[in-house]
């Protein structure tokens, strides 16, 4: 359970950075350097090495927190972001040939990244072009609301985009691990016990 929280904190993660980019124009660096180095780690002994440890998830596992703990500290604007792109993953996991592509994609990337950062702005105008390409068109589009000024930039726009596809990932190792729509339900109360141990350990 533990596992399946880091995921759902990581999806937080890049759903709290949309968010950032929509409405402010800009993001953390940090924590969105976390979602987007996830992308580039394809094989990985534990879950938390996938985004380097759980300290690099804190602000993602304070996010699910609050949102599994009650109304007045839930925001229903990311709610309603997760959960379009858990269902736009569930598209993307049964299209092997669109996983072939984005995986094969994510390697050329990744060589970029590693030249000039995983947040350079040619980066995360790369990944925001395969999202587009090759992952919104699988599903329902998922709409961010914001400020409309920083919406009709381009590079803000890629920059949502790149942040989406992190928490599509995130959204697919979660799944791998088990987790599925019952959990919200079913393993709430463990979900909260697994995500405040782990923020004790940070």
């Amino acid at each position: 359970m533990k596992d399946r929280a880091l995921a759902l904190a990581a999806l937080l993660q890049a759903v709290e950075q949309v968010q950032l980019m929509a409405n402010q124009g800009q993001t953390q660096t940090e924590p969105l350097g976390t979602c987007i180095n996830s992308l580039f780690v394809f094989d990985a002994e534990q879950t938390e090495d996938i985004y380097g440890n759980r300290h690099q998830l804190k602000p993602g596992l304070k996010r699910l927190l609050n949102q599994l703990q009650g109304e007045s500290t839930r925001d229903n604007a990311v709610i309603r972001i997760a959960l379009n792109v858990l269902h736009l993953e569930r598209q993307f996991n049964r299209n092997a040939q669109a996983m072939q592509t984005v995986h094969a994609a994510l390697q050329d990337i990744k060589l970029q990244a590693e030249t000039s950062g995983a947040t350079h702005p040619d980066v995360l105008a790369a990944l925001g072009k395969l999202y587009a390409d090759k992952i919104s068109p699988l599903g329902p589009k998922i709409m961010v609301q914001g400020n409309p000024v920083y919406l009709a930039q381009a590079q803000v726009v890629s920059e949502v985009r790149a942040a989406l596809l992190a928490a599509v990932r995130a959204a697919l190792l979660w799944r791998q691990l088990g987790g599925s729509y019952w959990d919200f339900f079913l393993s709430r109360s463990r979900i909260t016990e697994a995500t405040r141990s782990l923020l004790g350990m940070i």
